[in-house]
């Protein structure tokens, strides 16, 4: 005798390995569906305004750079014309005090060195 049986029109045969067919219910996986879609249309828009703000981010910081390097230009063309521009001079100014400042704070920890070993 044959120790098969018949399910839903199909020949399943005993102990026959894998997945046994499960009752689904239709309208819970149409629904399933749909609200993976929605999940996934949600995502994708995220990632999207993600992008766009990270272009437009990019795109400031690039025109911001262009301007820089303009104004480098400039001042290079005024000093092949032997004008130093004032905004080189305040640079040149500030760093100067930059560095007497920094000379300043040396000599200072530089003292106070000395004073604590000759303490010792």
């Amino acid at each position: 005798m044959d120790d098969s049986k018949v399910v839903g029109g199909k020949v399943k045969k005993p102990g026959k390995r894998g997945r046994k067919p499960a009752k689904i219910d239709l309208k819970a996986k149409l629904e399933r569906s749909r609200q993976s879609a929605r999940e996934c249309r949600a995502r994708k828009k995220l990632r999207y305004q993600y992008l766009e703000e990270l272009v437009s981010s990019r795109e400031r910081a690039i025109c911001a750079l262009r301007e820089e390097l303009e104004m480098y230009k400039q001042w290079c063309m005024a000093m092949d014309q032997g004008k130093i521009p004032s905004e080189i001079k305040a640079l040149l100014t500030g760093e100067e005090q930059g560095k007497a400042q920094q000379n300043s704070t040396k000599l200072a920890k530089a003292a106070k060195t000395d004073a604590n070993s000759s303490n010792l």
